[in-house]
């Protein structure tokens, strides 16, 4: 017979862990919920929430509209900021309790500090920075496993595409990077239930600190010793460089050759109304700041129009700009992999092709 989780689904809900900000649910965890939406209806489930912190009961109406089913809510005062300890049992108590099959966590600060510490106290696999999320069967040693989650990442420096699976423990957890999946379309007609988790701090729970409820089903108790760290101060720095709401992106790779030869790039990016990008050896080379980086270590785009100059297209890069819809590579390598999935190509030297391209769009403008 079928495990079933906590909510009555097949197997156990698959569920987001939602991040906040300002207010409202973080883009990645609205992302995260598309796509949790799409391996719930495969595997017959519910797509579940679990949101942490003071006042985020009002959240649910949003998680809602982007492919909830269920929310479970750890509202308190206590949980305002986020902090590892407490955060971290309180989910961990969640899925205890509410048994989901699968857990998805953004790959930002906050879900790598929160996502290992989950993992370990369930004695359950994580695999992160993922870039693709499926559901297939898996057999080992002559035992066939059905409706797993592929958790699948480039590895060993981008030369593999890796396909991770956890047969024997749940829940399947993994954390995913920002922009891998589409944002969906809020659907302000759907509707689902909220389950509240309560939450109490005492100075004692008297069971060796691990924050479980003194009795089934009641509040969750975090000591003062789960508040060891405290949040004194926030600094926040606008964002200088925004490659996820661009419609256009220019990148250059090592075939810039310099700091100096990114100016060329500016002037395209700037022509064309979008901004610059880079690859991981331009950064690491001291040529543009890590804000503009694309790619499995950077930033996910999917803007209208992706230009890669100078860029070989290594796996990592491409993971994080093949879903552009239109893709025009600069290369004097006719052989260099960004042409595997670029639209258009031009095998030359970037800085003969690019003022060519800068003129042409001037003189039709």
């Amino acid at each position: 017979m079928a495990e079933r989780g906590a909510d009555g689904s097949r197997g156990g809900a698959v569920w987001v862990y939602v991040e906040t900000g300002a207010g409202a649910p973080a883009e990645v965890s609205l992302e995260l919920l598309g796509r949790a939406r799409e391996l719930a209806d495969r595997l017959g489930v519910r797509t579940g929430a679990i949101v942490l912190g003071a006042g985020v009961r009002s959240l649910a109406g949003s998680l809602f509209a982007h492919g909830a089913d269920v929310v479970c809510v750890a509202d308190h005062e206590c949980l305002h900021d986020y902090l590892a300890l407490p955060h971290s049992r309180v989910v961990t108590e969640a899925v205890r309790r509410f048994q989901p099959q699968i857990v998805l966590y953004g790959a930002t600060t906050t879900g790598r500090d929160l996502a290992p510490r989950v993992a370990s106290a369930l004695r359950t696999g994580l695999t992160a920075d993922c870039t693709d999320l499926r559901i297939g069967d898996h057999e080992v040693k002559g035992v066939a496993y059905t409706d797993l989650l592929y958790q699948i990442r480039p590895a060993f420096g981008g030369n593999i595409i890796a396909t991770i699976v956890s047969p024997e423990h749940r829940p399947q957890m993994a954390t995913v990077r920002e922009g891998v999946f589409r944002l969906p379309e809020a659907d302000a007609t759907r509707s689902g239930e909220v389950v509240d988790l309560a939450v109490q701090r005492v100075a004692s729970c008297g069971d060796g600190g691990n924050g479980r409820p003194v009795a089934a089903g009641g509040p969750v108790l975090l000591e003062d010793a789960d508040f060891l760290v405290e949040l004194v101060g926030r600094t926040s720095e606008e964002k200088r460089v925004d490659l996820k709401g661009a419609r256009v992106v220019v990148s250059g790779g090592v075939g810039v050759g310099s700091a100096e030869g990114f100016a060329l790039l500016h002037e395209l990016a700037h022509t064309l109304g979008g901004v610059v990008g880079a690859s991981r050896a331009a950064v690491d080379a001291g040529w543009i700041g890590r804000e503009h980086q694309v790619g499995q270590t950077g930033t996910t785009v999917r803007p209208k129009l992706y230009i890669a100059a100078g860029i070989s297209g290594s796996v990592q890069h491409r993971a994080g700009m093949d879903q552009s819809a239109r893709i025009l590579a600069i290369n004097t390598d006719p052989g260099a992999p960004i042409f595997a999935v670029a639209h258009y190509g031009f095998v030359g030297d970037l800085h003969d092709v690019v003022p060519r391209i800068i003129g042409a769009y001037r003189r039709k403008a």
